[in-house]
């Protein structure tokens, strides 16, 4: 039994998501799906590969993951299927899969898609779908497509660093409203350097110490701690930091809008002292 996962940014007010799921039990009946999550807001790579890297790595080894991510950023010519830390990662080539793996894949094979098809979801999913059954039928991974292919590449996100400060981005907004930063406690403690710290954000708004759970602060008070993907979050005990405090998930597009007018924050920043 292959255990296969779906994440998107599809939303589920319609049909789409089922359709999906049925297409690809019409391929194989013995796939086993579990949804990661359909909600990622659109074209925002940043939080997709946040949620799909944290999510991908507590699988069983040899899992198949469907990334369904701004299929149609450009008129897709291939697909693509990458072998990474003996997981399978099949999403579109436009530059997420860079950003969701953390270096090379070992292997990424291009899928290549039919010139004469209307290239939308249900097809492109029939098209992993079929690789996907083709190797739990014992193809070899480097029949499926076309191997060592070209593919775009995308920058990760990363905090920026100075001797004395890092500064990270908000990549993640929970349904607790809890606020993600894309500060890991490894980049953390090796930016600290054993000294105290003052975390900073909108202005006036200062934590100097780390929690190990919300309840480490009393119920509507601030706090600092490192969730269980390794990241720095930002949180109210039983509040919701996000709305209360003016903080917004970084994308390119409300990346812009904060320029022109700063009426929200996107980043937060890290003292040393």
């Amino acid at each position: 039994m292959a255990f296969v996962t779906l994440t998107s940014d599809i939303g589920s007010q319609d049909y789409l998501v089922g359709a999906i799921k049925g297409q690809l039990l019409s391929i194989n009946p013995n796939f086993s799906l579990v949804d990661i999550s359909h909600q990622l807001s659109p074209f925002n790579y940043p939080q997709a590969a946040y949620v799909i890297r944290n999510a991908v790595k507590n699988f069983p080894d040899f899992t198949y993951h469907i990334v369904l991510v701004n299929l149609f950023e450009k008129k897709p010519e291939q697909l693509l299927l990458a072998y990474y830390n003996n997981q399978y990662i099949f999403c579109a080539d436009n530059g997420l899969l860079s950003m969701i793996v953390e270096g090379k894949p070992e292997m990424v094979i291009g899928l290549p898609l039919d010139k004469t098809a209307i290239k939308n979801t249900i097809y492109c999913t029939s098209v992993i779908g079929n690789a996907i059954n083709d190797m739990q039928n014992g193809k070899a991974l480097q029949d499926i497509g076309m191997p060592d292919v070209s593919y775009l590449e995308k920058n990760h996100l990363k905090p920026l660093l100075g001797d004395d400060w890092i500064e990270g981005q908000i990549i993640f907004i929970d349904h607790f409203e809890n606020v993600t930063v894309n500060i890991t406690r490894n980049e953390f403690e090796e930016q600290r350097k054993g000294r105290s710290f003052r975390l900073v954000f909108k202005r006036d708004e200062v934590i100097d110490k780390i929690s190990e759970t919300y309840a480490d602060v009393p119920e509507g008070e601030k706090l600092a701690l490192f969730n269980s993907g390794g990241y720095l979050e930002v949180a109210i005990n039983k509040g919701n930091a996000a709305g209360l405090f003016g903080l917004q998930g970084f994308s390119e597009q409300s990346q812009n809008q904060y320029l022109q007018n700063r009426l929200f924050y996107q980043t937060v920043k890290v003292f040393f002292e």
